[in-house]
């Protein structure tokens, strides 16, 4: 490690130049070359070698960009009226010369013929005496003239039956509820066979009740035997009720059957 201020600082120094690496070249260079060569001519980036000259006689001339009109027809030419030319003073009028009408009668025959005008319907609405039309004031009730006056329109009574028609398929579908919702009375068939069945569920139970174990010390065994001894209870009581009544009637509600008995 040298000092700040030393002697050998006072040597001159050469400047030591970086040498730069040589420049990267592909080796695809030389094909990519000639591929280019035998693709495109010589002249295609640079244009064509010759080009057309404008001619000196194709310039601009005043009055060239406006648009013009077509020429006139010969037929138009020959349709204008011949021009008049303008009389004399020593020229006179041509004098005598009549219409076949008569124009005067024609107008006192008319005059006398004609209908009489008929008066304007007015209303004064000031005190100065300001006059206007009364047809086109809406004072006149014009609408009691009409075909129509006093008919009922059609979308009232198609409003009228459209609302029918929804009362009466709302009264329909209420009938056909009723009716579903309706009891229905068991035949004596139906009765019996329903009794059969309770007696049968019966018997089932009370087998099921008689195979238990004489000692009950668990808690399973004791649900178990509450649970045979209810049903037992219940069927008994729906086969009473069925034996005491004749008449059975079943309504079905919610997908549940509820019994009726007379």
């Amino acid at each position: 490690m040298a000092a700040q201020e030393s002697v050998y600082n006072l040597l001159p120094r050469l400047e030591e130049k970086p040498v730069k690496p040589p420049r990267y070249i592909s080796t695809f260079r030389p094909s990519v070359k000639l591929e280019i060569e035998q693709s495109k001519a010589q002249w295609k980036t640079m244009g064509p070698a010759k080009v057309a000259v404008p001619s000196p006689k194709n310039f601009l001339k005043k009055h060239s960009k406006e648009p013009t009109l077509p020429a006139r027809k010969k037929e138009q030419e020959s349709k204008k009226l011949p021009a008049l030319s303008v009389p004399r003073r020593t020229d006179r009028p041509v004098m005598g010369i009549q219409s076949k009408k008569n124009f005067i009668k024609t107008n006192a025959v008319a005059a006398i013929t004609g209908l009489p005008k008929k008066p304007q319907h007015i209303y004064v609405d000031r005190r100065q005496g300001d006059k206007y039309l009364l047809e086109t004031s809406g004072l006149v009730p014009k609408y009691i003239k009409k075909k129509d006056y006093g008919v009922t329109p059609k979308y009232v009574t198609q409003r009228s039956e459209e609302t029918k028609k929804a009362q009466e398929e709302y009264e329909n579908s209420v009938l056909e509820y009723l009716k579903k919702k309706a009891m229905k009375q068991l035949s004596d068939e139906e009765r019996e066979c329903l009794l059969q069945g309770l007696k049968k569920n019966w018997e089932e139970v009370y087998r099921e009740f008689q195979c238990l174990s004489v000692e009950i010390d668990t808690i399973p065994k004791k649900l178990y035997k509450g649970k045979l001894e209810s049903q037992m209870k219940q069927l008994e009581h729906d086969i009473d009720v069925i034996e005491k009544h004749k008449v059975i009637y079943i309504a079905n509600e919610s997908s549940a059957v509820t019994l009726w008995t007379e």
